[in-house]
């Protein structure tokens, strides 16, 4: 029996016990995509379902996921074993093809249930109010009726709550790889299955609906409270504990600030008083120190499970973990106290070696951090073998379809190859995403393996108004893999918060779903036009924290460490919802016309200052003859956020790759309005149209 099957069989279960009880159990209306008719449903004036949790959580299952199964009794392995791959997309490019929904399960499901003002890990009946693996799979059918093809999920591994960021801590303090998180278990499955159960019926879930599953790995940097500490000191940089509080990254005069640590610079950055200082701040790990108290240090922590091995360390012998910072010369961001770098070549960098004036303890710094660049003679062979072995777990165990490698462009080539090439061995068509946000290392990112890149989009998208939307749009066809079409991340500030607000996210929403070799990326909660930022990581303002009215309960939180939930009640919270379904369908009908390149032809306007961007896309079977209606696109959008524009769209390179003439069409779609006919041609038959503020229209001809 799948696990998914066994999860209806305990809900079912449950149903029977809580037969008598009666519940004021809410969830918003959003997550009721799949039309849930319980007996008990009550709707609320402000947008939330009365249900019964059992019975909701079981229906989203047997209702609405079992019947699209076809007959596959498990859906346990990649998605790739149970669909056949397309021609042309083998090898993890069926990316391509994707759309894209990110997913941080704590916060995505996270609600409010018994209404008492707080997110409680046990509200009235029990229950957890922060997200679960199990909640998570009721809200596949929002995402289902948005087109989303592949759920991305932050990371889900067990992490350590030593020195965390904010009321829960950061996910991204991994302190053991092969244990998943257990605060994302639900109680309302019991004792007996396991949180790592709940992730398998996700996982079958989503690939039911046709959904990949991908998983943010983190290999650079472990927490500082790892567990890997007690039996590999080695693989981690340590310090005196007494000299932690004043630890911080060493500044380099004549450098500037946020300088990456080019070559040339490190005769500099050897010479600097402040970065000499923090080298003669490490010191040997406390194994190499004391092997024989070491043993007795492990034993005793042995008999005490539980116990934290790091505050035994600093108790025994007054030696701490480093903390991780930015590989960037004076960044101003200060250490990340929360993480630590693996310590990944035994002896220190080749290149730097030289600068060193004498012996020092294994060291963090810029160089050391980019061992991409900068690489020992000795490879820490145990910890890459450990390393190139968790993603093959986590498809063995679970079938996930793809990953992206957090801090990938800082780890060695040489390992980077182990890894992908591990996976593939399992999965010939696992994906991998890389986190490289300089497009021009899209070459490199693509010779080394990977699908496709980050991108810097949710920098360059954003900022119409400089025309970089524009230059970031257009340019991305040129790129030989595709690039994240996103205007905002976990990272970033909300683009509802930017200038523009819903005006802006509307339209880039809808734009990104055709940008040409762009993976239309959707942030968890981007789509009910949420204000507050997950973190205030990368181009964030001041206040970025503080987008909420102050009597919002979650005023000032981020949802990357506190406890957070999606504003689900938003007004106008089902407008992009029903955009995007019917989007969807348009794409899904027409997938090979609006991802090939070779059907795809960017459109210009009157001047290149005009607010405006386009793109003409022709069917498959029809470029280069004489096409009848019907089978030529254009998609185009109102940059202008704040006012209606009047816009001339030149059609002559889409005729031209076509050989349409037609001089009338059908607007299939508006962000702002009806369907309808269209003759807004003029005299040199471009097109011709008046737009409503951020507007993106669809015509067929």
């Amino acid at each position: 029996m799948s696990k998914l099957q066994e999860l209806v069989k305990i809900l079912d279960q449950r149903i029977l016990d809580t037969a008598d009880q009666v519940f004021n159990y809410t969830v918003p209306d959003l997550w009721n995509c799949f039309d849930y008719r319980g007996e008990e449903l009550r709707k609320t004036p402000w947008g939330e379902l009365v249900v019964n949790p059992y019975r909701f959580y079981r229906d989203a299952i047997q209702h609405f996921i079992q019947p699209k199964a076809g007959g596959i009794r498990t859906w346990g392995k990649p998605l790739s074993r149970h669909r056949p791959v397309e021609p042309g997309l083998e090898g993890g490019d069926w990316i391509k093809r994707a759309t894209v929904y990110s997913m941080m399960v704590r916060t995505s499901t996270a609600w409010d249930h018994d209404r008492s003002g707080s997110l409680e890990d046990q509200n009235l009946y029990g229950l957890k109010e922060t997200g679960t693996f199990v909640k998570s799979i009721a809200l596949l059918s929002l995402l289902h009726k948005m087109g989303v093809t592949c759920v991305y999920l932050l990371p889900i591994s067990k992490f350590s709550l030593k020195d965390k960021k904010g009321e829960l801590g950061s996910p991204y303090g991994v302190s053991s790889f092969f244990n998943l998180d257990p605060n994302l278990k639900d109680p309302m499955t019991g004792p007996d299955f396991s949180v790592e159960d709940e992730f398998c019926a996700f996982v079958e879930a989503c690939h039911i609906l046709g959904m990949h599953v991908m998983i943010d790995i983190i290999p650079r940097t472990n927490s500082v409270d790892s567990e890997l500490i007690l039996d590999h000191p080695d693989w981690f940089y340590w310090i005196r504990h007494e000299s932690l509080a004043q630890y911080r990254p060493p500044y380099v005069p004549g450098l500037g600030v946020q300088i990456r640590p080019k070559l040339e610079f490190l005769p500099v950055i050897y010479q600097s008083t402040e970065v000499r200082q923090h080298l003669a701040s490490f010191v040997e790990n406390p194994k190499a120190t004391d092997p024989e108290k070491w043993s007795r240090l492990q034993n005793a922590l042995k008999d005490r499970p539980g116990q934290s091995v790091l505050e035994t360390v600093q108790q025994w012998f007054g030696l701490t973990v480093a903390p991780a910072f930015s590989d960037q010369v004076n960044d101003p961001q200060p250490a990340w106290n929360d993480v630590t770098f693996f310590r990944m070549y035994l002896d220190h960098p080749e290149a730097s070696v030289p600068y060193l004036d004498r012996e020092y303890a294994p060291y963090i710094l810029f160089d050391v951090i980019k061992s991409n660049l900068y690489q020992g003679h000795v490879p820490n062979e145990p910890l890459w073998d450990l390393l190139s072995g968790v993603i093959p777990y986590y498809q063995k165990k679970f079938g996930i379809d793809g990953a992206r490698i957090d801090m990938g462009h800082a780890l060695p080539r040489k390992l980077v190859d182990r890894i992908i090439r591990n996976a593939r061995q399992v999965d010939p068509h696992f994906c991998f995403i890389a986190e490289e946000m300089e497009i021009e290392r899209a070459a490199l990112a693509r010779e080394a393996g990977y699908n496709m890149i980050l991108g810097d989009g949710f920098l360059q998208e954003p900022r119409v108004l400089e025309y970089k939307t524009h230059h970031y749009m257009y340019d991305a066809r040129h790129l030989p893999c595709p690039v994240y079409a996103c205007g905002e991340t976990h990272d970033t500030p909300r683009l509802a918060a930017r200038e523009g607000g819903r005006s802006l996210t509307r339209m880039l929403t809808i734009l990104n779903m055709f940008m040409p070799n762009g993976v239309p990326f959707i942030n968890s909660g981007q789509e009910v036009y949420e204000l507050q930022p997950m973190n205030t990581g990368v181009d964030c303002r001041p206040n970025e924290a503080y987008m909420l009215d102050p009597k919002d309960p979650y005023y000032g939180r981020l949802a990357l460490f506190d406890r957070y939930a999606l504003h689900y009640l938003n007004p106008g919270r089902w407008e992009l919802p029903d955009q995007l379904a019917w989007i969807s369908n348009l794409r899904r009908e027409h997938l090979s016309t609006f991802t090939c390149l070779e059907n795809i032809v960017p459109l210009g306007f009157n001047s290149p200052r005009d607010p405006g961007i386009a793109f003409g896309f022709v069917d498959d079977d029809k470029r280069g003859t004489l096409v009848r209606e019907g089978n030529v696109f254009v998609v185009v959008a109102n940059t202008d956020v704040h006012n209606p524009q009047y816009l001339t769209v030149h059609l002559q390179p889409l005729r031209q790759l076509s050989g349409n003439a037609a001089r009338k069409g059908f607007q299939l779609f508006s962000s702002h309005g009806l369907a309808r006919d269209v003759h807004d041609f003029d005299s040199f038959w471009n097109l011709s149209m008046s737009f409503q503020p951020g507007e993106v229209k669809i015509i067929r001809m």
